[in-house]
């Protein structure tokens, strides 16, 4: 195939297939599915999830003032692309014993796009 050339040619433009996924699609899938227990923003508050400000690139179960269960604390994952990727495409596979309660997100494309958002805007 000739993907390599097309990554080429793409790389200054933030569109569609390329490896990171594209944040305001990103922003629509964290809104619809994610939202409801999760805040991004400095200093958030925690709801049924944890604010997930600062997360990207640390350990899982570090939100000070949330109570996570062993499961998550011990898990040992550091949330990047990768983990991200698998995690959330089914939560309680990844992490056995989360209380997350969310069934996962099973298109690749999706995925992408919300780690995308989840990347800046948890900075």
């Amino acid at each position: 195939s000739n993907s390599q050339t097309t990554k080429r040619t793409n790389m200054g433009k933030k569109k569609g297939k390329d490896k990171g996924g594209n944040e305001k699609k990103g922003a629509k899938v964290f809104k619809t599915k994610c939202s409801q227990c999760h805040t991004v923003e400095a200093g958030g508050a925690h709801k049924q999830g944890p604010n997930l400000h600062g997360f990207f690139g640390a350990q899982s179960g570090q939100a000070s003032g949330y109570s996570y269960t062993a499961a998550n604390k011990e898990s040992g994952v550091i949330w990047g692309d990768t983990s991200l990727f698998d995690y959330l495409e089914n939560p309680k596979k990844y992490i056995k014993g989360t209380k997350m309660v969310f069934a996962g997100i099973k298109k690749p494309d999706e995925r992408k796009n919300l780690i995308a958002y989840l990347k800046n805007s948890t900075k």
